[in-house]
Order: structure tokens, then sequence, then C-alpha cells
């Protein structure tokens, strides 16, 4: 048979005293009606950062150059509506993948360009603002403070040249990247 030390019994008794010490502390008791017992509670939340971005569309197909159109050098598009909802402030960039605009053959004899820039698509939030070329390097295209819901519409101008745009499919993807840093 073991015996205990005088040290693992005063451990014993201190275990002993701190359980029972903390089990009274979430006691009540209450004697006869209408009595009622009540004890006080904690509770305790970490609530990270929480940002949500919706598209009204996923794609936007851009308006087809007219003759006046490819006279002027532009045309213009109206574009999806962004929706960000954020417990921080955030910020809301814009991108393209490729720095040129893939192109799909559509006439014999007439190959599509494919060293399109991807700048030839501008961008604003204002359909009358100033328009930015887009690049490959995140842009900042609207920021704002905690919200429940900030709505912006994108818009676009679509650069064209009569000896360098020949007739084809074309297309980019864009990127929005959603940041609450």
């Amino acid at each position: 048979m073991r015996r205990l030390g005088i040290g693992t019994a005063i451990l014993a008794l201190v275990l002993g005293a701190a359980t029972m010490s903390s089990s009274v502390q979430a006691q009540c008791t209450a004697n006869g009606a209408p009595d009622s017992c009540g004890l006080p509670g904690s509770v305790s939340l970490t609530a990270g950062r929480v940002v949500r971005l919706q598209m009204s569309a996923g794609s936007t197909s851009l308006s087809a150059p007219s003759t006046a159109e490819f006279d002027a050098g532009f045309n213009s598009t109206t574009g999806p509506t962004l929706t960000v909802s954020a417990n921080a402030p955030w910020t809301l960039h814009l991108r393209s993948t490729a720095t040129f605009w893939s192109a799909t053959n559509t006439s014999p004899g007439a190959p599509a360009r494919t060293n399109k820039p991807a700048g030839d698509l501008s961008w604003s939030t204002a359909s009358n603002g100033s328009f930015s070329a887009l690049t490959t390097s995140d842009a900042n295209l609207v920021a704002g403070p905690a919200t429940a819901s900030s709505a912006t519409t994108l818009y676009f101008q679509t650069l064209y040249n009569w000896a360098l745009d020949t007739p084809g499919n074309y297309s980019q993807t864009i990127v929005l990247t959603l940041t609450a840093p």
C-alpha cells in the first residue's frame, strides 16, 4: 500500500477547497413561495470583421459601337450596381486580370485585334464623371464607413479606333476586391 506524503495531502485539501468555493458561487437557494433566486452571470463575444459584396449582374455586355461612336472614339455602357455591407471601414478595388482583351475572330480576312489594351476600357462611379483607364493593378473604386448597405453603380466607356479595332468578339475579366483593413 502506498502512503501519501504531507505535501500530497495539503494539495488535495487546497484543490477540494477551490472546487467547493467555485461551486458555491454557482448556487442559489430559495425557501418557500413566492421566493425567487437569481445568480449574476456574464457572457462574452468577439465579433470579427464581416464584409459582403453583391453585384446586380455577374457580367456586362458592352454596347457595340456605331459609326458616330467610332468617330467620337468611344461609347458608354452602364455596368452593374455594387452593394457593400461591412461592419468596419472598407474599400472596394477594381482591376483587370490581363494586359490585353481576349479577342475572337468573327470576319474572314479581318482578324480580331489581339493587342487591344485593357486601358481601352475606362470606368467611373458617375455616368458623366471622370473615367479612369482599367489596369492590372488594384484601383480604389469606392470606400466607406461601416454600413448595412452602400450601393454604387459602375459605368464604362470603351475606346475605339477606326484603324485598329477590327471586327471580332472582345472580352476581359475584371476583379472586384472588397477589403476591410
